[in-house]
């Protein structure tokens, strides 16, 4: 198992439910637009989590994930079971996820080539799931020099990266704005459901 692109796992009525129940969660625990390490960079993304933790980054601290969100103090949302379920139909690993980035971009943000790993086990996958507007998603290898593709992500698509493509560089290159009508203001959610710790 390795990089596995699921084209439209959740119907239109699945990602209608499941935006609803985000909805709930950005409303206790609202979008904040998070800054890189040591530079102190705003991202182009506003971002928020679900889940017992959440991953965060700022310029004094850098990545990290913790169970607060970082504006309002209070613990994160619950998951939405939705998530939980897929993650159980699709991530084929044992123990749940923990957390569930929840990443909102508007139509002229992007994600530079990253690999995502600060969790304590890379045998748990990474499970992404796109909502709204269309994305341009690249992949690589396991060094950023590696060569590189991309294909289009549309709303209802799944990805999980696991096995030797745990820790490949991936990112965002564009949004295609309009491309989908299922967010009332444009733009597009992508969650990313982690295991942060090993499973005791």
């Amino acid at each position: 198992m390795s990089l596995d692109h699921l084209p439209g796992k959740l119907d239109a009525a699945e990602q209608v439910r499941l935006l609803g129940a985000l909805r709930a969660v950005m409303a206790e625990a609202p979008l904040f637009t998070p800054a890189m390490p040591r530079s102190g960079k705003p991202m182009s993304v506003r971002m928020t989590n679900c889940g017992p933790l959440g991953w965060v980054t700022d310029k004094d601290r850098g990545y990290r994930y913790q169970a607060a969100h970082p504006l309002t103090g209070k613990p994160w949302p619950a998951m939405p079971q939705a998530l939980l379920d897929l993650w159980a139909e699709v991530a084929r690993y044992s123990a749940p996820p923990e957390a569930c980035l929840i990443n909102y971009y508007a139509a002229s943000a992007k994600m530079g080539l990253h690999q995502d790993r600060d969790e304590a086990d890379f045998a748990a996958p990474v499970l992404s799931v796109s909502l709204g507007d269309s994305a341009f998603f690249r992949v690589g290898g396991l060094a950023r020099k590696d060569p590189t593709r991309a294909f289009e992500l549309k709303s209802g698509d799944v990805v999980v990266l696991a096995g030797k493509d745990r820790l490949a560089f991936h990112g965002i290159d564009r949004i295609l704005p309009g491309t989908s009508s299922l967010l009332s203001e444009g733009g597009r959610i992508n969650l990313t459901l982690r295991r942060v710790t090993k499973p005791a």
